[in-house]
């Protein structure tokens, strides 16, 4: 989930006043600054993977291959919202208009555990991507992502500005990944030692399939475009469109073929499950390009797009909740106390309840974002459940018997991987904090007299 694109288009925005054609350097403001959330995932998911498989090697391509299939199915039912709601809602706005706006919460009671784990599961690895660099910082790991958290967190108090610079680390962290793989598939300086097969009489299918839905965290942030357009204020409904799905395709390309190459390389250099204080990437980039500048460089912009997606939704948390709060002349469902902003225009009361619940779970977590990959996979993808069902009712409504089938294919593929991760036990924690933040809003939104317009909210939320 991320907002740093606010950034900039503010930056790049009076570019396309002038005489030559400028939309295409703000779309490549907004498009990489957008992504970033969804490519950091990139660090941690294919690992994930690997461990679910018990570190067999041998069914690490087809799972990965199987998630970035499902991340294609996601973000074409994106691609529709977009077309549909080109000023910007995401899931609330479908949600709010196929079933009426009490169900708008669900989605963004899912969006708020959301930026919570996002913020929480990105601090972490960054924390990891320093520690495998500097292996003797690793007794400090849990006070060194607490004190990156705090970092960021600081940063947000200048707005979207104070950022900017964190959504180029989406595009050096592409150009170092690429020169990694380059000489990682021509002359890689060293192998693993894994075995390919790590327990050769169990189903493969079966294994696949169990493992899959652990690694979709890969697909945290397909959302953003759908909700970042409402940010292109300068830009009519037709280019709006043309920027999110854009942004949704390249966003396809860069996080899908990012994985399925480095997946296939783990492979090639048998780099399997790492240890105490490294990650699988980290091993990845050591044994392809050696000790030297390179491995520096790609752990280094690797936590500097960590840091970036942390602070999108350091952003996008605290205004959500700026934009459920209200203005005066729009009363909102919470305290008024959580839209009070400073002159940057950061709800600051809202950046401190989301610092203090990160802190929370990094603490709980221990500092290990392998940790937090399951609860982080179920809050996200009660929103996609929700969006697919809704865009399959249009098309019902619509008389598009084709388009409904495919949401509707598409909408159990999600509502499968949910059930699969929600049976592994303590991620139901996950599910239940959404229905209670989302409960919650319910029962505060009827209270205040049902206020018109809810299922906006998530539009708002990109540009109060």
């Amino acid at each position: 989930m991320t907002t740093t694109s606010q950034a900039a288009v503010a930056a790049a925005g009076s570019l396309t006043r002038g005489r030559t054609p400028r939309r295409s350097v703000l779309f490549f403001a907004f498009a990489f600054a957008v992504i970033a959330d969804p490519v950091s995932s990139v660090a941690y998911a294919i690992e994930a993977a690997l461990r679910a498989l018990h570190g067999d090697l041998a069914l690490l391509l087809p799972t990965m291959s199987l998630v970035v299939g499902l991340v294609v199915v996601v973000t074409a039912n994106y691609w529709q919202l977009v077309r549909r709601f080109p000023k910007g809602g995401g899931a609330a706005a479908a949600a709010g208009r196929a079933f009426g706006p009490r169900w708008t919460f669900l989605p963004i009671g899912a969006l708020v555990v959301d930026f919570v784990l996002t913020i929480g599961i990105s601090i972490a690895a960054a924390a990891s991507a320093v520690i495998a660099l500097f292996p003797g910082l690793a007794p400090i790991r849990i006070p060194l992502a607490l004190v990156l958290l705090l970092v960021v967190a600081g940063l947000t108090w200048f707005g979207h500005g104070g950022r900017l610079l964190f959504a180029v680390m989406t595009v050096a962290f592409v150009v170092i990944s690429v020169a990694v793989l380059v000489l990682g598939f021509t002359a890689p300086h060293t192998s693993g030692h894994a075995a390919t097969t790590a327990d050769p009489g169990r189903s493969a299918m079966l294994a696949v399939v169990l493992a899959f839905p652990v690694a979709m965290a890969l697909a945290t942030g397909v959302e953003a475009p759908s909700t970042a357009i409402a940010q292109l204020g300068q830009l009519d409904d037709s280019h709006r469109r043309r920027f999110g799905r854009g942004t949704l395709a390249l966003l396809v390309v860069i996080v899908g073929g990012l994985t399925l190459a480095l997946t296939a390389l783990a492979v090639r250099l048998h780099i399997g499950i790492p240890g105490t204080d490294s990650t699988q990437i980290a091993d990845i980039a050591h044994a392809a390009t050696g000790p030297g500048w390179l491995y520096g460089a790609f752990q280094l912009t690797s936590s500097l797009l960590l840091l970036a997606a942390a602070s999108s939704s350091f952003q996008a948390g605290p205004g959500l909740l700026k934009a459920l709060a209200g203005t005066v002349e729009r009363p909102g469902v919470l305290p008024p106390v959580l839209g009070r902003t400073n002159r940057h225009h950061t709800p600051y009361w809202s950046v401190v309840v989301y610092l203090a619940a990160a802190a929370l779970i990094i603490v709980a977590a221990a500092g290990q974002e392998q940790e937090l990959v399951l609860f982080y996979a179920v809050a996200v993808f009660v929103s996609f459940l929700v969006g697919l069902v809704a865009m399959a009712r249009f098309a019902r409504r619509e008389r598009k018997p084709a388009l409904a089938w495919v949401n509707g294919l598409a909408a159990a593929a999600v509502a499968f991987t949910l059930v699969v991760n929600l049976l592994r036990g303590w991620p139901v924690l996950s599910l239940a904090a959404t229905l209670l933040i989302a409960g919650g809003l319910y029962a505060r939104w009827s209270r205040a007299g049902r206020p018109t317009g809810i299922e906006d909210v998530e539009a708002r939320a990109e540009t109060v």
